[in-house]
């Protein structure tokens, strides 16, 4: 799939396909799609989504001109999947039908990523704007696939959106002076770096002020009981007429976004070597293989803060740290007061990894302020 980074960031380059156009057996996924919310609060929906004939992917590749479309099947089909896994008020299922789980596996790996619904499936390609001449911004796009008949679901899902859309510029910044310290390194100035750095702080900033609007319109006790179990992991599946062993796939989750990872692999942020690091590391495989690649090449990028002046790259730091903290407040509001496992959506231990990261961002500032510590 053809990359934007400069204008789009981690979102796709066209704005998502907002119905299937494959064909007239195609439809019966759109028409399953948009019923979904409705046919989850039936008792026999997954009687019914046994019945549901879901065509095969009709190619052995992804043709460029096709990725909308692509995108669009696997919203459908990822959505229809965890819905019948994690109906809620059901009782706990281990099998995915073979009517839904071939097509899905088949998707999923032409895609390169697991046959599970991911953060790409419920945020990244599951938007679409009322008016295009104006941007990716909440009040100008709304969902195209939800569990729930709820807007506090929309609203989840479209900050996530517009943050993808704010972080563009870090993405471009990054990309850029990547190809710049290829081509000559030695001509990169302190004062080129340090404009660079400001783009990235500015957008982070504003991602911020995004994050910390999510209790404007999402109710906590709704997140937690009504559409997060929905986002939940699979937990020994089998996913019948493809593998007779049931094998377990992370949920849904923002740490699947790009975004931080990103950012981490520029900064070069030493974080500890230990399970919690290695649980994110995990998150990468349900990432958009460019999304991946780019992460990669970060990773082996030089280190720029050499280059930085310090108050620049401690600027960043600190915002990094500052996302970092209004997530952890949210972790806590929304799922750490609800129960005791103080597991994450995606089956992360946040409680515990979201104070270390935090701490080890400030840690590597150059002026050897550690800020402020989550209490």
């Amino acid at each position: 799939m053809k990359s934007c980074y400069a204008t789009r960031g981690f979102l796709p380059c066209a704005d998502p396909a907002s119905e299937l156009t494959l064909g007239e057996p195609f439809e019966v996924l759109d028409q399953v799609g948009r019923s979904l919310p409705s046919l989850l609060l039936e008792n026999d929906a997954r009687d019914y989504l046994l019945k549901v004939h879901v065509p095969d992917w009709p190619y052995v590749n992804i043709p460029d001109d096709l990725w909308p479309q692509a995108c669009l099947y696997y919203v459908r089909l990822g959505f229809i999947a965890s819905g019948y896994i994690n109906q809620v008020g059901q009782p706990a299922c281990h099998a995915l039908p073979t009517n839904l789980a071939r097509p899905l596996c088949k998707i999923a790996t032409l895609l390169q990523r697991p046959p599970i619904l991911s953060y790409d499936g419920y945020a990244l390609y599951n938007w679409k704007r009322f008016d295009p001449k104006k941007p990716v911004e909440l009040g100008n796009i709304d969902t195209l696939q939800n569990f729930v008949h709820l807007y506090d679901e929309h609203w989840f899902i479209l900050v996530h959106v517009e943050i993808e859309a704010l972080a563009a510029d870090i993405v471009d910044v990054v990309v850029g002076l990547n190809a710049a310290l290829k081509k000559a390194p030695q001509d990169l100035t302190t004062k080129q770096v340090d404009s660079a750095l400001d783009r990235v702080a500015i957008a982070m900033t504003k991602i911020i002020q995004v994050l910390q609007r999510i209790p404007e319109k999402m109710s906590d006790d709704l997140y937690f009981a009504k559409f997060r179990p929905y986002i939940g992991q699979f937990k020994d599946v089998v996913y019948q007429g493809v593998n007779i062993e049931p094998i377990s796939f992370r949920g849904e989750t923002g740490a699947q976004s790009s975004i931080m990872p990103l950012l981490t692999e520029f900064m070069k942020i030493p974080h500890q070597d230990n399970k919690l690091t290695r649980h994110l590391y995990d998150m990468r495989q349900y990432m958009p293989n460019d999304h991946r690649l780019l992460l990669a090449e970060t990773r082996a990028m030089q280190d720029i803060k050499v280059l930085a002046s310090a108050e620049k790259f401690d600027a960043v730091l600190e915002l990094m740290a500052c996302f970092r903290e209004v997530h952890y407040h949210w972790a806590i509001k929304y799922i750490a007061r609800r129960c005791n496992d103080q597991q994450g959506t995606g089956g992360t231990p946040f409680m515990r990894w979201l104070k270390f990261l935090i701490e080890e961002t400030r840690a590597h500032k150059s002026d050897g302020s550690h800020g402020t510590v989550v209490a």
